[in-house]
């Protein structure tokens, strides 16, 4: 079998026009018939792409419409893993290659529906240049079957004076442009251009980020305690290793979350559990959980203390020290009949 086929690509090689390059690949080129995808060489080439996204791509691209393309349901078709995917399925969607975005069904039902754009870039282009192309081959056929009916109407006016025939094409020079009225309308139905605007230029600019919470008053003993903690971080996790800087301009954040009433357990667990392997930017993930995860403020009740009756010597819940309410109902009898 396998000399077969090394049979069939030296002969392939030998029909190949031209001298063939000393180094490099040779391409060996068969047109297709059928079951084929044409695929540009933007995304074929892109250099901002994974090989594994190009591949998902192309492999999504080949796919027939309405066929189901999320992470799972790719992991069932393919040999990758659901991570791998789940990795390509994000570049092709930074790239503006893939879209997933919740729409409402005509019966109230809400769903992810993915859109695929083999050119993300032409969506990014104005509608009217894009529209022109498509336009150019409406008009020919609008014009075309109009010199038809001149002569099938010929020999009507046959009968009459030679000048019946002249109003004819006067008649329907006018109604040639009356189709090409709906040709700035095909633009919106064709190629449901509805999710153009939900794509996102390369060069949108990004919402600014959140700033790092402060607390109220930054004493020393909050700055002390938040910089013990941020350096002793390294110690639980390696990878969370802070230079002086950076615990200088983080200690803010962690005061913020101990004015708070959290606990230093809680906040140490809250900056290192689940990260990513390995943390790049160990500055900007502490950064950047110290901001998303800050607790509510604590919600603080006033409790009344307990007093001691001046008269009973009972205990009773008043602001300041006094009298109990028996005894302030009995002193207010006494001085009702004194005063009778």
């Amino acid at each position: 079998m396998d000399t077969s086929q090394n049979t069939a690509l030296t002969r392939a090689l030998t029909e190949l026009p031209g001298p063939l390059p000393a180094r490099g690949v040779i391409q060996v080129v068969i047109r297709h018939a059928d079951r084929f995808t044409v695929v540009g060489n933007d995304l074929a080439q892109h250099p901002g792409l994974s090989t594994t996204a190009v591949g998902f791509a192309v492999r999504i691209q080949s796919l027939p419409q309405g066929t189901e393309v999320g992470v799972k349901a790719l992991a069932a078709r393919f040999p990758e893993g659901e991570k791998l995917i789940a990795a390509a399925l994000r570049e092709l969607e930074a790239h503006g290659y893939l879209q997933r975005a919740r729409t409402r069904l005509p019966n109230g039902r809400i769903v992810t529906r993915t859109v695929f754009c083999n050119q993300p870039a032409a969506l990014l282009r104005p509608r009217g240049a894009a529209a022109l192309p498509q336009q150019a081959p409406v008009a020919p056929q609008v014009t075309a079957p109009v010199p038809a009916p001149a002569p099938a109407l010929a020999p009507a006016p046959a009968r009459g004076p030679a000048l019946a025939p002249a109003p004819k094409p006067e008649h329907h020079a006018p109604e040639a442009p009356a189709p090409q009225a709906p040709a700035p309308e095909a633009p919106v139905p064709q190629g449901h251009a509805s999710f153009v605007p939900l794509v996102p230029p390369p060069t949108a600019p990004k919402p600014p980020r959140p700033p790092l919470p402060r607390p109220r008053e930054l004493t020393p003993e909050l700055e002390r305690i938040s910089a013990a903690l941020l350096s002793d971080l390294h110690h639980h996790s390696p990878e969370f290793t802070l230079s002086e800087e950076h615990v200088h301009r983080l200690v803010p954040g962690v005061a913020a979350w101990l004015e708070r009433d959290t606990h230093p357990d809680t906040i140490r667990h809250a900056l290192t559990t689940n990260a990513p392997e390995p943390v790049k930017y160990p500055y900007q993930f502490v950064k950047h959980r110290l901001t998303a995860l800050l607790p509510p403020p604590p919600h603080r009740t006033t409790v009344t203390p307990f007093q001691t009756c001046d008269g009973c010597e009972r205990a009773f819940r008043a602001p300041t020290p006094g009298h109990c309410r028996d005894c302030r109902t009995g002193h207010a009898h006494e001085d009702q009949q004194a005063a009778a």
